[in-house]
C-alpha cells in the first residue's frame, strides 16, 4: 500500500486530508509541526509526503531541507500545501526541490490528482533510473567498476530539476558532482555591472561540478537547469571513492582537462573578438551541440547574451543583422541557419 506523510499544524485540515487520503486507499501518517515530521519520515521512508509551510518547531523549507541532505528520504516526492500564494514563495520551494504546490484551499480531486500525478512520474523515473547505466557504463572501459557505479543508481541518487531550477549558487560548497542524464543545465557567473557571462553547457553523459571537487573549492558560478533535466548525483565521498579506480581517476582527469581548455578557449574569445564573431561563435556553438536537430536551435536572447558576453539589446540588434544579411532566420527562440559557412568565416 502507499505510503503518504501529511505534515500540517492545523488540526482540522490535516484530520481532513487523513480522511480523504484514507478513502482513496493509502496508507496515511501525520505529524502536526515539521521536527515531527522529518522524524517520522527518516522512520517510515513514505512514497510521497504533503507538508504546510508556516509550521512551529520547524517550517516547510527546513523540512525539505533536512529531507534532502538524508540519502533515503532526498528523492521522495515532496507537496507542498500551504495557504501563501505569492510567487516568491513558490519559486523559493520549487528551486529547493519540491515536485508541487498546493494552494489552499484546493478540493479533494485537486489533491488526489496531484498525488498520482507525483507518484506515477516516481515510477516513471525508476524505469528511467534501470536504463541509465548504458550511460554510466562509458566511464569504464570493460564494465570495470561498474558494480560501484550500480549500486548509486540503486540507491536512487537522482533527481528532475524542473526548467530554471537552481542546481547550485556560486559560493555554494561543492558536496558532489552530477551526472546529465537528459535535459541541459547552464553555469553561469554575475559581472560587476549586473550581466549574467555563461561558463559552460552541460548536455547529457556530461559531468558538472568535477573542477570543483578535485580542487576542493566552493562553486564558482551558479548552475541552473535550461529545461527539465534528469541528474544523477554522486556525493563526494562515492566519487572519491571511485577515483580509486584507475580507469575512472583517467577519464575524470580527461573531463577536467577538456573543461580547462574549453573555458580558456572561451574567455580568448571575449576578449579579442568582435561583437558580431563572439555572437556567430555562440549560435555555431549551440549548433554542434545540437547536431542531432538539424539547422533550428532553440535559444533565449538572454541566454545568447550570456553566452556571448555581451547585452541583450546588442544581441537582438545583431540577430537582425544576420538576418537581413541571410545568415539565420528567427522566429521566437527558434533560430534557423540559413548560411552556415558565412557564419564560420564570420570577419573579426
Amino acid at each position: 500500500m502507499t505510503k503518504v506523510l501529511i505534515i500540517e499544524d492545523n488540526n482540522d485540515i490535516r484530520e481532513n486530508l487523513v480522511d480523504i487520503l484514507c478513502l482513496a486507499g493509502y496508507e496515511v501518517s501525520q505529524a502536526n509541526n515539521g521536527r515531527a515530521g522529518v522524524e517520522i519520515a527518516n522512520t517510515i521512508i513514505p512514497d510521497i509526503i504533503l507538508c504546510d509551510i508556516m509550521m512551529p518547531e520547524l517550517d516547510g523549507y527546513g523540512v525539505l531541507f533536512l529531507l534532502h541532505k538524508n540519502e533515503l528520504t532526498s528523492r521522495i516526492p515532496f507537496i507542498f500545501i500551504t495557504a501563501k500564494s505569492d510567487r516568491t514563495d513558490f519559486r523559493k520551494g520549487m528551486e529547493m526541490g519540491a515536485d508541487d504546490y498546493l494552494t489552499k484551499p484546493f478540493d479533494d480531486m485537486e489533491l488526489l490528482n496531484a498525488i498520482d500525478i507525483r507518484l506515477k512520474r516516481k515510477h516513471d523515473e525508476q524505469d528511467f533510473y534501470s536504463h541509465s547505466l548504458d550511460k554510466l557504463g562509458k566511464l569504464v572501459p570493460n564494465g570495470k567498476g561498474l558494480n560501484e557505479l550500480a549500486a548509486i543508481i540503486a540507491e536512487r541518487k537522482s533527481r528532475m530539476f524542473r526548467k530554471n531550477q537552481v542546481v547550485h549558487y556560486e559560493g555554494d560548497r561543492a558536496i558532489g558532482i552530477y551526472l546529465i542524464l537528459s535535459g541541459k543545465v547552464k553555469t553561469v557567473k554575475m559581472s560587476e555591472d549586473g550581466r549574467e557571462l555563461m561558463t559552460g553547457i552541460y548536455e547529457p553523459d556530461d559531468f558538472l561540478g568535477v573542477n570543483m571537487i578535485l580542487s576542493d573549492a566552493p562553486h564558482t558560478d551558479t548552475a541552473t537547469a535550461m529545461e527539465d533535466s534528469q541528474l544523477c548525483f554522486f556525493p563526494i565521498e562515492q566519487f572519491e571513492a571511485l577515483l580509486q579506480n584507475p580507469e575512472i581517476a583517467g577519464k575524470f582527469i580527461g573531463i577536467l582537462s577538456s573543461e580547462v581548455r574549453d573555458r580558456d578557449a572561451h574567455l580568448l574569445q571575449l576578449a579579442y573578438q568582435s561583437v558580431r564573431k563572439r555572437i556567430a561563435e555562440a549560435i555555431l556553438r549551440l549548433f554542434r551541440q545540437n547536431n542531432s536537430d538539424g539547422e533550428t536551435i532553440a535559444i533565449s536572447r538572454d541566454n545568447l547574451a550570456a553566452m556571448s558576453g555581451t547585452a541583450s539589446e546588442t544581441v537582438s540588434r545583431t540577430l537582425t543583422e544576420f538576418r537581413n544579411e541571410g545568415l539565420i532566420d528567427k522566429k521566437g527562440s527558434s533560430l534557423t541557419i540559413l548560411d552556415f559557412s558565412s557564419l564560420v568565416k564570420m570577419r573579426n
